[in-house]
């Protein structure tokens, strides 16, 4: 205090004021704290040396990982490019396996893919559901990453039985509508589980939105027109497979065959020429009938008819005349297929039911419809309906289609495939 004392006294003598020996003292005091600032940057360094470690450490993983993830990534990008040209490959069947013993697998390489070489490898995996299994690999500087995928096709083909009436001709609005008169003078059921009643005895545009998208329970009671022409049988091809049926055998003299009350079995038959079949018995199909002019099979009368039995079998007539094919006072019985180039006189009596289905087709001309009881069956080409007497008779599409009983006629008109399933393995 002694000190205090003599420096404030000394100050005072010297003339200054009280404010002056405050501001004087404060400075002396503050001098005292030298260092401070030095303490704080040594507290910071010491932190940021504990952090600075973990830190870089923590950054440095996640470089490395970006690295792995980008070169995952691009490995990827690059396998999957294998599989979409594997793809593209199936779906265009440009070099692709056959299926065949010796050809079920064929390998492909790309050179650079992302900096990547691809190679993959199609299998046919099974050639009834064409299903392929691809497996497209990517590698570069002893890293890969593979995919395996599996496509399935799905080919969809014209088939004239899927419809109660199938025309080919792409008709005007006028010949639309007359169509639709034809089918109205049938009594057409839906089939079990159509659910769409509005659509039953109408005629659909085979390429039209509203027939792609009905039920498929309810595409057997309409009449389709502008069928595709790739799906309509030409003559001599459906011509040829038949004859193969008849081709080994002797042709037959008999332009005509009488039946007097007996019963006979005919079949194979190979006729060139003009064939009638008359009187009053039954005739039991053992074969295909094959024959190249002008047919008549009628019956004595309405009261002593032919009894025609189809017994799963066909009656082909490779004629184009208007009176190609004539069946009247005949009672037909199926399931069978009944064939003309030309036209068809189909004017029976109709027994049997959904087990016995007839399919009736006129690849060229029309087939006159005039029947004596209910229709189970389809029919195809131009058509033209006419009702003799009494109620309209039923046309029923036969359940479940003609099972057993097919054209030797389809052609392929759409084949879609799609991945069922997708997997990736890094390597």
């Amino acid at each position: 205090m002694r000190g205090d004392y003599s420096y404030t006294t000394n100050v005072l003598r010297k003339g200054h004021t009280r404010s002056e020996i405050m501001k004087t003292t404060m400075k002396t005091l503050a001098r005292d704290e030298k260092g401070a600032a030095l303490l704080l940057a040594i507290i910071l360094l010491l932190v940021g040396g504990l952090i600075a470690a973990p830190l870089l450490a923590h950054m440095g993983t996640g470089i490395l990982t970006g690295e792995v993830y980008e070169t995952r990534t691009a490995e990827l990008y690059a396998a999957d490019a294998g599989v979409e040209d594997a793809v593209w490959k199936i779906q265009h069947q440009v070099d692709v396996p056959t299926g065949c013993s010796n050809d079920t697998t064929r390998s492909y390489n790309i050179t650079d893919v992302n900096g990547r070489k691809v190679t993959y490898d199609i299998t046919r995996a099974n050639n009834v559901t064409l299903t392929y299994r691809v497996v497209s690999t990517a590698t570069a500087d002893g890293s890969g990453t593979q995919i395996e995928a599996y496509v399935t096709g799905n080919v969809t083909y014209c088939n004239l039985m899927d419809h109660l009436i199938t025309v080919q001709d792409d008709l005007t609005p006028q010949e639309v509508k007359k169509l639709g008169d034809q089918i109205a003078k049938l009594d057409i059921p839906c089939p079990t589980g159509c659910t769409e009643c509005a659509v039953c005895g109408k005629a659909y545009d085979y390429d039209s939105d509203a027939y792609k998208n009905m039920p498929q329970e309810c595409k057997g009671c309409i009449a389709v027109y502008n069928f595709p022409s790739a799906g309509w049988p030409k003559v001599n091809n459906i011509s040829d497979r038949y004859w193969e049926d008849v081709a080994t055998l002797n042709a037959s003299s008999q332009s005509s065959i009488t039946l007097d009350g007996n019963s006979i079995v005919l079949g194979p038959l190979k006729r060139l020429g003009t064939l009638t079949i008359s009187g009053t018995g039954t005739v039991t199909l053992n074969g295909t009938l094959y024959i190249t002019d002008d047919t008549k099979i009628n019956g004595k009368n309405d009261n002593d008819p032919i009894l025609l039995r189809l017994n799963g079998n066909t009656v082909f007539v490779n004629s184009t005349t208007p009176q190609a094919l004539e069946i009247t006072q005949c009672t037909l019985e199926g399931p069978g297929v009944i064939i003309a180039v030309g036209d068809i006189k189909f004017w029976p009596k109709l027994t049997g039911g959904m087990d016995a289905p007839i399919f009736v087709l006129s690849v060229l001309g029309t087939t006159d419809v005039q029947p004596s009881g209910d229709i189970y069956g389809a029919i195809a080409g131009k058509v033209n309906v006419e009702i003799a007497s009494g109620s309209a008779p039923s046309a029923t599409y036969p359940e479940g289609g003609f099972g057993n009983l097919t054209l030797p006629y389809s052609v392929e008109f759409e084949r879609t495939y799609s991945i069922a399933s997708w997997e990736v393995t890094p390597l």
